[in-house]
């Protein structure tokens, strides 16, 4: 192989090189910026391009997903002059390689100097209570400011939040205190109210419970009467029912008197029968027509003749 071949062989093996370092993909999520002899070209996106040897070149690679960066802890001042420490996360996109690429120094440093500014600007309008309970109005704030101020630089702030906030010593010590007086004041309301709750569903429960007793006494009384009422009305119709049976006797005595046809002497006897069954040895004092007094002569006569012929 003589050196002209050799030559033309290291030729070839050179252009090769230089058209494969002129080939470049840009990946998904990227973008890449040409210069061509020291002045921006073009934007590459997504996909396969190819720049001229020796004149153009990649000057920049910048990515396009949403990034986040954690800066250190700020100091700042309050409105009524408390010096406390903040640190803050920012969520941002580059939105524009080319303004990314030529429109600041250091974008990243940029960022954080601008935090830590509009940071100072927001809490120094604010009070350190409300520097504690406002930290939503503070987020939206710091990202509408930093926003609007990245937006030369092809920079689109998505999201800003206040990761720590830390008051000096003293002032968590009195925090702290507070917090707990607090806590116990509203632990004495709690079983106030517990206590309060207790008494009124104790009281309802002694309320029901009369309630249900007078009714339980009203029903009772109402069924002893109606007991009693019951009662009174068998005892009457069972008085009823025996008068009638007493009639109905009688009135078959006085049926089988007359049937019998009875003598007067017959029926001077039942009367005085019917008079001692009316004395009973209960009445003090009978009065006694005079015909059953003779009656009661003569048979006093015939039960001592009765006697004397026994007695002989």
């Amino acid at each position: 192989m003589g050196l002209g071949q050799i030559l033309v062989i290291v030729l070839v093996i050179l252009i090769l090189l230089i058209v494969a370092s002129s080939i470049r993909i840009v990946p998904q999520a990227n973008a890449y910026i040409l210069e061509r002899l020291g002045g921006y070209q073009s934007t590459w996106e997504v996909g396969i391009h190819v720049k001229l040897p020796l004149i153009d070149k990649v000057a920049k690679r910048v990515l396009l997903k949403e990034q986040v960066v954690d800066f250190a802890p700020q100091p700042v001042i309050t409105k009524d002059n408390v010096t406390m420490k903040i640190d803050t996360v920012v969520f941002f996109q580059i939105t524009d390689p080319k303004l990314f690429a030529y429109g600041v120094e250091h974008p990243l440093m940029a960022i954080e100097n601008l935090t830590a500014t509009t940071l100072r600007n927001i809490i120094g309008d604010l009070e350190l209570d409300e520097t504690l309970t406002s930290r939503e109005i503070i987020n939206t704030k710091m990202r509408v400011s930093l926003d609007v101020a990245t937006d030369p630089w092809g920079i689109k702030v998505t999201r800003v939040e206040l990761k720590n906030i830390i008051p000096p010593a003293a002032i968590q010590d009195a925090m702290e205190k507070q917090m707990k007086a607090e806590r116990e004041r509203r632990e004495s309301i709690l079983i106030a109210e517990g206590q309060k709750k207790s008494a009124i569903l104790v009281s309802e429960g002694k309320k029901e419970s009369a309630i249900l007793d007078a009714e339980g006494e009203k029903l009772a009384a109402i069924l002893r009467a109606e007991a009693k009422k019951e009662a009174t009305i068998r005892e009457a119709e069972g008085q009823a029912e025996a008068t009638i049976k007493v009639q109905k006797a009688m009135a078959e005595g006085l049926r089988f008197l007359n049937e019998a046809a009875p003598t007067p002497a017959v029926i001077q006897l039942k009367s005085l029968e019917a008079f001692a069954k009316a004395a009973d040895g209960k009445a003090t004092k009978i009065i006694i027509p005079s015909d059953i007094q003779g009656l009661a002569g003569m048979v006093k006569a015939l039960t001592e003749v009765g006697k004397d012929d026994v007695n002989q």
